[in-house]
């Protein structure tokens, strides 16, 4: 299995998960629920409410709602991640409380991002409260560490201090940073403690070096390839699979991320309301999304 749960801890491929909207900008469950079983058909894991998502424009709401349709088809909640961390501890621990509740494998979890240069005490004690608030053995924290993004990053004092203060509920990280050096560095500092790589252009090596798997955008189109890799990131062939995994980033590395990956899934179920995404994001234009189409044709892909 490409997504697994051994010791009830997700490793494997996971997608942070496109959220489709209707025509008022409104989150459509229908839709959402359907994209998820085709995720899962492929053998990979839901991160739904990350940065590909659009989750810091989405209300706790709407993903609670988004979560209960999942929970409601049948989903194993198992293979489930969903983003709950946010600029208020409140709102945090009831996403966090929710996804616990409804038997979600983890939850991502990104620190407060709003305000610059905080300390790593102020840092731990953030995710401090919202374990607490949440009190359940049953969660499992896994941090979001996207630097270039939040401009709040995690240090590996910071983490040290969480797996002692919480071992087991802190389970893992997402690193989105690109830095190798850094998710080698947290495999080996931190037995026990599961590193996925933000991006699949690094994901051979992470496994090498013990990682638990990758969480990309780009599974969300090119997923299948990528649960290749992970089944068979021992065998010879290897360094091929990784170097088609790299090839498909840099084919669309020149185009707005997330526009451009609900462009390819509108072109690929005839559905054009996948295009809309919600402001501030603007929607890709037909001239990008033509040159983005020839662009993995000439490559090769079909998503």
């Amino acid at each position: 299995m490409a997504v697994s749960t051994k010791s009830d801890r997700i490793t494997g491929i996971l997608a942070p998960v496109l959220t489709p909207f209707d025509r008022t900008l409104a989150p459509d469950p229908k839709r959402f629920v359907a994209f998820c079983r085709v995720l899962r058909q492929l053998d990979i894991g839901l991160a739904p409410f990350g940065t590909t998502s659009e989750g810091n424009s989405l209300e706790a709401g709407e993903k609670l709602a988004l979560l209960d349709a999942l929970a409601a088809d049948g989903t194993d909640m198992g293979r489930v991640m969903p983003g709950t961390g946010t600029c208020s501890i409140v709102e945090t621990a009831r996403l966090s409380a929710h996804a616990v509740k409804l038997g979600c494998g983890g939850v991502l979890m990104l620190p407060p991002f709003y305000y610059k240069g905080v300390s790593d005490d102020g840092l731990f004690r953030a995710f401090s409260e919202v374990i607490q608030r949440v009190g359940s053995k049953a969660l499992r924290v896994y941090l979001y560490h996207f630097p270039r993004q939040s401009q709040v990053p995690l240090s590996l004092a910071l983490i040290e201090r969480l797996l002692k203060a919480y071992p087991g509920t802190v389970a893992g990280i997402k690193d989105s940073s690109g830095e190798l050096a850094n998710m080698q560095a947290m495999i080996k500092s931190f037995p026990g403690f599961d590193v996925f790589t933000g991006t699949e252009a690094v994901m051979l090596d992470v496994l090498k070096a013990g990682g638990a798997g990758c969480i990309s955008a780009n599974a969300n189109v090119n997923g299948a390839a990528m649960v290749e890799l992970f089944r068979n990131w021992r065998e010879p062939g290897a360094a091929g699979l990784q170097e088609a995994l790299t090839a498909f980033r840099v084919a669309t590395q020149d185009f707005p991320l997330i526009a451009a990956l609900k462009a390819l899934v509108a072109g690929a179920c005839g559905d054009q309301t996948w295009r809309l995404t919600r402001p501030p994001l603007m929607d890709l234009s037909l001239e990008a999304e033509d040159q983005l189409v020839k662009r993995l044709d000439k490559a090769g892909f079909k998503v």
